[in-house]
């Protein structure tokens, strides 16, 4: 079928005239959508005869127009651009395309310009430039996001609608969303509180929602090539990245090629800070014996090196307007690299550690994605996805001159079926349900190597051999009572079986069981509503409950988190339970300010926590070598948390825009003698502050970021015997000190096809250390980044 002139569209910024790619289009009466290209275009022939086009981009305001409306200004629309409104298009809500006023979460958007201004060099760092997300480092290959109080398996990962979350993911700190490549993330998304009415087990402090490069197709006969390469350096740690992605698109097939390549040697702190930030040795292995060794620069945190390489294939097809196949191939892979806290840590006047590094951290996933449209009953839109993923990690330690080396390794092989329906129900509802499958088959060694002989034994493995199963249905209901007023509710049955075999460990504990089995189901739901009594404000309620099941590596794991004793597993755990009530509002002043203002309070009950234990009836064991006190994780806890998310944007002087996110929480979980400690997990306040200056083609963002102290009484009781990563106080006692820097970061549009960004991060060189972290922040750092796009 040809497309005719009055079928295509171009979108351009007002001020400059650029095309503007990613501008999204989507009519609900005619359940159609569609997305411009890099050149601007789209092709709006499904929207015939439509009445409410909605157009949105982030960062633009909306528009809706008719189908007669845009032929009338001969198919050409400038978007004007702006961070003032209240829509936007969301998908983390429901899986779906929905407008942000339509639920009662908060949710917020991180869009691909922000990112290309920014420069983050990881997903971690991605989450961070939000200014919402706190962002915790035990080493420089790393990142583990802080959300209203939880962190790591009780947050939610999800790339492309897949579940990231595997059976192993721990309760301290993860870096696993390193994994991601920022370059292949076309958009990124927070829900902030409960999502496990969609999203399953885990999603109890908020959900990630990751969207990569989709294949675009051409909208007439001419092929269709786009693509983009990016060249970065950064001072403080010698980065060195490069990445390209390649996007070839006809009227029924398109492929999309990425790649990206990033090294980075010891990361350089900041020359004013606390002193007891720095470390000026490390060891080195020479002629078969450990030796110190004093740095010629004692603010390089040795060892923090890693490099790490991204490919990204995806293939796309659509035989006709209402089928679409995709089929995706992710693989990440990085380099080992040294856990910095753990390199800090001292014992008889000495480093204690020799080694303690992680093995090369690798991801696989292929997906299959198959989406249908059509006038039904039972649904409008389809979604079924196939997952397979495989997970690979591994630790080595090695005590200082000892010459015994411990390696445990670890691999998940992760399997999911994901089928979503979304159906435009009569009498003003909008009804999304679905049923969800994950099994993780858990795979774990250990093994004790001789440098002297290179002779090799088998050790302790940290898991147990095991499989995990969730079996799942959901329903969510979104019913429009008036334009003025949406309710949203939701439910959630799941069902989970673990299946743990402790045999593999047997020889080195007397467990008192050799296999065990968990099964059980949990129930969650979620009721909510918005009230938007005009297009200047609206106001958000919203009660949900969430759940996480017992996985893996609460059951089964052996491993050293403190001084002195060891986690040993436990197969009696149940699941824990959060109940959420948020409050939000949300204002607009004109066209010149912008107000947010969201509470939240969190109620966690059956809490799984690391306590006390006794293994076949003793309190202590040898595990590696020394008698340690024993601990396993327990349902032994409820927990509370509590906390203000507040932004301001204010538009001055035309091209002059200051933004503003502030995040206060305050937790405190059970302790075994019935007292409270502040929850581990509620990071001190903090947030960003923004003066933005938008020219025609030039962006320029002067920034403050900053963290309130933590003092030493504030520290969680777990916290505050960790020597390696905290600064001392007045006292003696450990504390995080409160810290903030000053960056300026910049990018300018050379030409149509080129742009030159960068920026200098960390102005006065401070020496600061993100709360319960490991490993300091960049000093003064000076970055440069060339982009190009075809």
């Amino acid at each position: 079928m040809n497309v005719s002139f009055a079928q295509m569209v171009y979108l351009s910024d007002l001020e400059n005239h650029l095309p503007i790619e990613g501008v999204e289009l989507f009519c609900d009466s005619l359940q159609a959508s569609a997305i411009t290209n890099s050149k601007g275009q789209v092709d709006i022939s499904a929207f015939k005869g439509g009445e409410t086009i909605f157009i949105r981009l982030l960062g633009y305001k909306p528009q809706v127009l008719s189908y007669a409306q845009i032929q009338s200004a001969n198919c050409k629309i400038a978007l004007d651009q702006t961070s003032l409104h209240l829509d936007e298009v969301i998908v983390s809500s429901t899986k779906w395309y929905q407008k942000s006023t339509h639920t009662p979460v908060k949710i917020s958007s991180i869009s691909d310009k922000e990112v290309a201004l920014q420069n983050p060099q990881t997903a971690a760092d991605l989450l961070g430039i939000s200014g919402k997300v706190f962002i915790q480092k035990s080493q420089q290959g790393g990142g583990s996001p802080m959300i209203r109080g939880f962190a790591a398996n009780r947050l939610n990962y999800s790339v492309d609608g897949v579940r990231m979350n595997t059976a192993i993911f721990r309760g301290g700190n993860l870096q696993n969303v390193i994994n991601l490549d920022p370059f292949a993330i076309e958009s990124t998304e927070v829900l902030f509180g409960p999502g496990s009415v969609i999203y399953g087990s885990d999603a109890i402090g908020g959900v990630m929602s990751f969207q990569t490069l989709k294949p675009q197709f051409s909208i007439n006969t001419a092929p269709f090539l786009k693509g983009k390469a990016n060249l970065r350096h950064s001072s403080a740690n010698l980065e060195k990245t490069g990445h390209l992605d390649v996007n070839v698109g006809w009227k029924k097939w398109a492929f999309v090629t990425s790649f990206s390549s990033w090294n980075y040697d010891h990361l350089r702190q900041g020359n004013h800070g606390p002193v007891d930030y720095i470390k000026s040795i490390y060891p080195e292995r020479q002629n078969n014996r450990d030796v110190v060794i004093t740095q010629d620069d004692p603010l390089l945190q040795i060892p923090s090196a890693y490099s790490q390489a991204n490919l990204m294939q995806k293939v796309r097809f659509s035989p006709n307007d209402n089928w679409d196949f995709q089929l995706a191939f992710h693989y990440s892979e990085t380099s080992p690299y040294g856990r910095y806290d753990r390199h800090n840590r001292f014992k008889n006047g000495t480093l204690r550690y020799a080694e303690w590094d992680y093995g090369p951290q690798t991801w696989l996933m292929n997906n299959v994605n198959i989406s249908h449209t059509r006038k039904g009953v039972l649904y409008n839109q389809m979604s079924c996805r196939f997952a397979r993923q495989s997970f690979e990690e591994s630790r080595i330690d090695r005590t200082f001159d000892s010459d015994k080396r411990n390696t445990q390794w670890e691999k998940v092989e992760a399997y999911s079926v994901n089928l979503d329906f979304k159906n435009e129900a009569a009498f003003a509802n909008t009804l999304c349900y679905g049923f969800e499958y994950v099994r993780n088959d858990v795979r774990s060694e250990g093994k004790i190597s001789d440098l002297t002989n290179g002779l090799r034994q088998k050790g302790i493995s940290r898991y147990p051999l095991a499989t995990w199963h969730s079996l799942a249905v959901y329903c969510n209901d979104e019913f429009k009572l008036s334009p003025k007023l949406i309710f949203q509710a939701g439910l959630r049955y799941n069902q989970f079986i673990l299946d743990a075999d402790f045999r593999n460990n047997i020889v080195f504990y007397p467990f008192p069981v050799k296999t065990t089995t968990i099964n059980n189901d949990a129930f969650t739901g979620s009721l909510g509503g918005v009230y938007k009594p005009g297009g200047s404000y609206a106001i958000k309620a919203n009660l949900a409950t969430a759940f996480r099941a017992p996985n893996v590596d609460d059951v089964g794991k052996v491993f050293d988190a403190e001084p002195h004793s060891v986690t040993v597993p436990n197969p009696h755990l149940k699941a824990e339970y959060a109940y959420n009530f948020d409050l939000g509002l949300a204002k607009l002043f004109g066209d010149v300010v912008k107000v947010e203002l969201t509470g939240f309070y969190t109620i966690l009950q059956n809490a799984m926590v690391r306590r006390d234990y006794r293994l076949s009836g003793e309190d202590s064991i040898s595990y590696k070598g020394e008698i340690r006190k024993v601990q396993a994780i327990q349902n032994a806890a409820k927990a509370y948390v509590y906390g203000l998310q507040a932004g301001i944007e204010v538009k001055f002087l035309t091209r002059f825009t200051f933004l503003s996110d502030f995040n206060y929480q305050k937790g405190e979980e059970e302790l075994d003698d019935g007292s409270f400690s502040p929850l581990r997990h509620a990071a001190p306040v903090f947030g960003i502050s923004r003066l933005r200056y938008k020219q025609k083609r030039l962006s320029i963002d002067f920034n403050l970021v900053y963290q309130a102290e933590k003092s030493f009484d504030k520290l969680p009781q777990e916290e505050k015997a960790k020597n390696e990563i905290y600064a001392k106080d007045k006292n003696g006692h450990n504390y995080s000190p409160a810290w903030y820097t000053l960056n300026l970061k910049a990018q300018y549009q050379l030409f149509k096809s080129l742009s030159i960004g960068g920026g200098i991060e960390n102005l006065t060189d401070q020496r600061y250390r993100p709360y319960s972290s490991g490993i300091s922040g960049a000093g003064r750092n000076y970055i440069i980044s060339l982009n190009a796009r075809f």
